[in-house]
């Protein structure tokens, strides 16, 4: 498990290197990626990271044009986050190396495994985590 996680991170590990971000930032963008309109409360509950870490890396992301933040529509405190174009492209690309270490190790693997390792992943998932983030999923 180590060695495979050291190699699944490594694509991205790279990646962020030349542009001076690291795994946290990466956190942060493919979070946010996935729901557009997040606000920083929710992001910070997902991360399960100190609110000042947290601030350090939206204040990054947000500097490097990466993120952008947005007032909430019902309530004026929320701060809601959605990616830049930029941020698009460097999420993207970032989610492209993983994509195809994956899309490489399932074709070795076969169907039957692959259906294993999801459902062993999914095992790992809370069920607090499972109700917040995988709704209308058992």
């Amino acid at each position: 498990m180590y060695f495979g996680y050291n190699n699944l991170t490594a694509v991205t590990d790279d990646a962020l290197a030349r542009e001076g971000l690291g795994r946290a930032h990466h956190r942060a963008l493919y979070f946010i990626a996935r729901r557009p309109n997040l606000t920083v409360s929710q992001l910070l509950a997902a991360l399960a990271i100190t609110k000042q870490s947290l601030g350090r890396v939206l204040n990054e992301l947000s500097e490097r044009g990466l993120i952008e933040t947005r007032l909430g529509v019902h309530d004026r405190r929320q701060r809601l986050l959605r990616l830049t174009q930029a941020g698009v492209a460097l999420e993207t690309a970032l989610f492209e190396g993983v994509r195809a270490r994956l899309s490489t190790a399932y074709a070795s693997a076969g169907q039957g495994a692959v259906t294993g390792f999801w459902a062993v992943l999914e095992g790992l998932i809370s069920a607090d985590e499972r109700a917040q983030y995988f709704m209308g999923r058992s």
